[in-house]
């Protein structure tokens, strides 16, 4: 049981990655209709591949952004949104037909079973948030909604945290503590929240293309504080929806992320740890400096595709191991 959920956790690892190339690459719409059954088989002749583009050239983005682009072009942007929707399609098979397999063995207990099964309807339901996202850019504006982007990142990695986590019971059912560590399993805890909110800022920076301004760090634009930062009414619309507001929350989410991994790892050093207790926290704070680097690097590329690439899969490396360092501080 291991082995099958550390495969779909690694699954659902893969397709979050590839949900990012997909947005970096401008990939999202190029596939205009949704067909949950039937839609697994691409285009196989020439008839086909004209039906397909004669109906992406009837979409806003090609209008607006890409007009002009050829049948060679579209093929290289459909194919990495096939990919995407493929693979969830191969997660939802890997994850079903062995859970069901279980299941009539009796090989898993009836809280186990409800937890498993809850995971299988939230797959199901990523699958129609991914495709309300791709209908808000097909109407007249050619981008997705950055909130349905950043629902739909969020909701993915509530799911590969919930399997991620469901995994480590069966791992290490026991804790790594040599007696009980109640401030800093509240710490930890804290992190791992932190680490999710930020992940979701990231989401917006994504949505917003915030990644392609005030491409300097640590000052935007000469400043500490960005010009504009308060610029929409209300104020809480600065939140999500001003490009300024919005990169500057995530360094500092970031930031704040990376703060306080640093006083909990040295907080460890002295804490009642057994070694892999004491293993996570090191490699939970060298991920999180790594992380930042990452985000850094990205920006003052301009939002290369390996940096920023790596830079969401850093943000789920680095949630990984906070959820790990938080399951081995399990009270004894």
């Amino acid at each position: 049981m291991a082995l099958w959920l550390g495969l779909c956790a690694a699954l659902v690892f893969a397709m979050v990655v590839l949900g990012g190339i997909t947005r970096l690459t401008g990939s999202g719409l190029s596939m205009v209709e949704w067909d949950p059954i039937f839609g697994i088989i691409p285009p196989l002749n020439q008839t086909e591949w004209e039906e397909v583009f004669a109906k992406y050239r009837a979409s806003p983005e090609y209008r607006l952004v890409n007009r002009g682009m050829d049948l060679a072009g579209f093929k290289r942007i459909y194919y990495v949104e096939y990919a995407h929707r493929v693979l969830g399609r191969v997660i939802g098979i890997v994850f079903l037909l062995p859970l069901v397999w279980f299941v009539a063995r009796g090989r898993i207990d009836r809280p186990l079973a409800w937890k498993l099964g809850g995971l299988f309807v939230l797959g199901g339901l990523q699958g129609l948030l991914g495709w309300y996202m791709v209908k808000s850019g097909l109407v007249d504006v050619p981008r997705v909604s950055h909130l349905r982007l950043t629902a739909h990142l969020g909701l993915a990695v509530l799911i590969y945290g919930f399997m991620v986590w469901i995994l480590l019971g069966l791992l290490w059912p026991h804790p790594a503590l040599e007696r009980d560590a109640p401030r800093l399993r509240r710490g930890v805890s804290v992190a791992v929240g932190l680490a999710f909110v930020t992940l979701l800022s990231g989401g917006l920076v994504a949505g917003l293309r915030a990644g392609y301004a005030f491409n300097t760090f640590p000052l935007m634009a000469g400043q500490w504080i960005p010009p504009g930062y308060l610029a929409l009414e209300p104020w809480w619309r600065n939140l999500v929806d001003n490009v300024a507001a919005v990169q500057f929350d995530h360094r500092a989410l970031a930031l704040a992320t990376l703060a306080l991994v640093a006083g909990l790892w040295t907080a460890a050093r002295q804490a009642p740890l057994t070694a892999r207790g004491q293993w996570l926290a090191h490699l939970t704070f060298g991920m999180a400096v790594v992380q930042v680097a990452l985000g850094i690097a990205t920006l003052l590329s301009y939002v290369a595709l390996p940096l920023a690439s790596a830079h969401q899969a850093g943000a789920l490396v680095l949630l990984t191991l906070l959820l790990a360092w938080r399951h081995a501080l399990r009270r004894p």
